[in-house]
């Protein structure tokens, strides 16, 4: 199985900046995309930014240019890094991978805990 651990979420100013990591640990295969996701109060989980292992990127639009999503292949790791944070990004934010058990088995999505952020003067 596939464990992911976040780190780095807690209380920050409006303006501020965190990063945020996640390592997956356990007996995998291989790790293909990683992402993360957040979830506020009241709302459902949304998207935010994902990586795969060659280093492509994608982001939902209202983060891009504030939020950077980066991996360590060799530590099985990802990061986002966040800056000029508002209040709306007051969320629990989770990190996602496409792992596999064996090398002829499927990808699958594994999920972590969640680390509360909250942006707030």
């Amino acid at each position: 199985q596939v464990q992911l651990k976040e780190s780095g979420g807690g209380l920050v100013q409006p303006g501020g900046s965190l990063r945020l990591s996640c390592a997956a640990s356990g007996s995998f295969f291989s790790i293909n995309a990683m992402g993360w996701y957040r979830q506020g109060p009241g709302t459902q989980r949304e998207f935010l930014a994902v990586i795969t292992p060659g280093g492509s990127t994608s982001y939902k639009g209202s983060v891009k240019g504030r939020f950077t999503i980066s991996r360590d292949n060799a530590k099985d790791t990802v990061y986002l890094q966040m800056n000029s944070l508002k209040p709306e990004d007051t969320a629990v934010y989770y990190c996602k991978a496409q792992a596999r058990t064996s090398s002829r088995g499927n990808y699958a999505d594994y999920w972590g805990q969640g680390t509360q952020i909250t942006v707030s003067s």
